[in-house]
């Protein structure tokens, strides 16, 4: 089980199992912080009482460690292990002793005197935690495969993760693709008894520690992101081994450049960028990533992918994925990760989270402006009107009727920055068996219990807030950062992302709405934080995005690939219409490279 996870920690392993054999503990080492073999896991304290392992990094760990010699913490057997300083903070604070810390992690601590187990996921979900209760025993790992190389654990699709899974581009928390498979949801922690008594409970919400501040100006406002941005950075360069950044030439990568440029121990930063061959649908970001790396002064690097490099990834993208992350940018980031690691690089900054919570995707535009629409008092028999001449048109599959259904059905506009089928189209491409299995259903059902989170936390309601809100409690966790931690961890490289630490999140969250959307300039507030740091011709360039020209590889050289694979899977299971699924790769739809990308994980998992 532990070996099946050697990308995530070629550096060393170690095996705990406990004299009555009842727990046991494993783990893969990637040595970033404290290299000696005295930071090695899994690690216990002077009594031997408690056992931890730890994935992640805790950027503040050394302040802590001050604050537990203060309290009278001083037999440390490393010189500066965060992995050692969890243990010793657990043992003085218990397990809120999570809430004093800035980073990233999961980890299962073993408490011998209380007999218990925790797992704990960080705030955001940088990292993944994922468990199984099978035949008596418990599983935890970072990966599903880990779980699976028991054989008494069933490998069987869930369904209704698959349904959502339509919806969403991955399944949300806590299901995944594996029936009785469960991933922690960020932000939460779970106890586990030997007798299997489970308790799971969130220790940390986003709006935790926010008030909303009105009396504060632009200026004053750009000066604070600033400000903790810089800290943030400067967090994420806690490192004992090289670190580089990806960039893009975008707002975000270059910021994170910029700044890691000033704190950087090293003289010269690397940076990596990557691109395509023979794209006509997306328009490569060399001269921007070339210009902001040589205003940093950066030793930078470059790849070109082309349709071959995805085939040759193929198999291994859905093996290091786990469960279908239906973003074919996990194929860009497993390279640019491998880019960096075969140049010296172990530890990479990247951009992910200013987009949502700075409103940065043009989509975002749209759908506030619809979701405020919808408060206004239209009648509903009109709405119903409107939706039934959409579908007379032959337009029932359209984003317009989805989100006009959606408002008709007193259902919040917003499901999200990354959906796949809209409700109508969802149930073309289901089974007969499938459809009548879901009757009645829609994935509405997730949102629902968020917005009721949200409803329940929110200082103040908001809809923004709530297009930030639920973006970072679904999508972010469970497919933006999962191809970031995947991809890069697949080369063992590790992800850090500046602009999800807490602190940074919180400051965000307290920014009024009228101030980020002001004269809807998207990233109005952070464009003008980091203006004069960047060039201004990046800051106020179109945003592009990190993209892949999926569409006309599926139309050429893929297309075959993709109708065999997705046959083969309609033919063996009673999941999805082959017909329909046919019809939309044929037709070019990028919609086909979700069914794709299940289809290659039920032959590599399932079959």
């Amino acid at each position: 089980m532990r070996d099946s996870m050697v990308h995530r920690g070629p550096d060393g392993a170690g095996v705990w199992l406990s004299d009555d054999k009842q727990i046991g503990l494993a783990h893969r080492r990637l040595a970033i912080i404290d290299l000696s073999d005295a930071a090695g896991q899994p690690m216990t304290n002077a009594d031997a009482k408690t056992w931890l392992t730890f994935n992640g990094e805790i950027y503040n760990h050394l302040e802590i460690r001050a604050d537990l010699v203060s309290s009278g913490y001083t037999d440390w057997k490393t010189d500066h292990s965060d992995t050692e300083m969890i243990l010793k903070a657990y043992d003085n604070w218990g397990i809120d002793c999570v809430k004093r810390f800035r980073g990233m992690f999961a980890f299962a601590l073993w408490d011998a005197r209380l007999r218990e187990l925790w797992l704990v996921r960080d705030r955001l979900g940088v990292k993944p935690l994922y468990w199984a209760q099978v035949g008596g025993r418990f599983y935890f790992a970072s990966e599903i495969k880990a779980i699976i190389e028991d054989p008494s654990v069933p490998r069987e699709i869930d369904e209704e993760a698959l349904y959502h899974y339509l919806t969403f581009m991955t399944t949300p928390a806590p299901m995944t693709m594996f029936k009785g498979i469960r991933k922690l949801p960020a932000g939460f922690r779970m106890r586990i008894t030997p007798k299997g008594d489970i308790r799971e409970e969130e220790w940390w919400d986003l709006f935790d520690g926010v008030e909303k501040n009105h009396s504060s100006s632009e200026d004053e406002w750009a000066e604070v992101i600033r400000g903790e941005l810089e800290t943030s950075v400067e967090y994420r360069g806690v490192s004992d081994v090289p670190v580089g950044v990806f960039l893009s030439g975008g707002i975000d990568s270059s910021t994170n450049a910029a700044l890691f440029n000033q704190v950087s121990a090293e003289k010269t930063i690397k940076t990596f960028t990557i691109g395509y061959e023979g794209a006509s649908s997306y328009s490569n970001e060399h001269k921007y990533a070339r210009q902001m790396a040589k205003l940093v002064g950066s030793e930078h690097y470059e790849l070109n992918l082309s349709v071959q490099d995805l085939l040759d990834f193929m198999p291994r993208l859905v093996y290091h994925q786990d469960e279908p992350i239906a973003d074919p940018v996990c194929i860009p980031v497993y390279y640019v990760s491998e880019l960096a690691k075969k140049n010296g690089i172990t530890v990479a900054q990247v951009g992910e989270g200013a987009d949502e919570l700075f409103w940065g995707y043009p989509m975002w535009k749209f759908a506030l402006r619809l979701q405020k629409l919808n408060s206004w008092a239209v009648p509903k028999v009109t709405k119903r009107l409107v939706l039934q001449a959409l579908k007379t048109a032959g337009k029932g599959d359209s984003l317009y009727y989805e989100w006009l259904r959606r408002g008709t059905n007193d259902e919040r506009v917003f499901w999200g920055g990354a959906l796949v089928f809209t409700e109508l189209a969802k149930s073309k491409i289901l089974s007969e068996r499938m459809r009548q299995k879901f009757a009645g259903r829609t994935s509405y059902e997730v949102i629902d219990a968020l917005f009721d989170r949200y409803s329940a936390n929110s200082p103040e309601f908001s809809d923004l807030d709530w297009m930030t809100y639920s973006d970072l409690r679904l999508r972010l966790p469970e497919l933006l950062l999962m191809r970031v931690d995947k991809m890069s961890m697949a080369t063992s490289l590790e992800g850090r992302v500046p602009f999800l630490d807490h602190y940074f999140v919180q400051m965000a969250l307290s920014i009024p709405e009228k101030i980020k959307t002001k004269n809807g300039n998207l990233k109005h507030i952070l464009k003008k934080a980091v203006r004069g740091l960047i060039p201004d011709e990046l800051i106020d360039r179109k945003k592009q995005g990190f993209g892949v020209p999926v569409t006309e590889w599926m139309m050429k050289e893929l297309n075959i690939h993709i109708r065999n694979s997705v046959s083969e899977f309609c033919d063996s299971t009673d999941l999805i219409n082959k017909s329909e699924a046919l019809k939309l790769i044929d037709s070019g739809n990028p919609n086909a490279w979700y069914l794709f990308n299940l289809a290659q994980w039920w032959e590599r998992f399932i079959k």
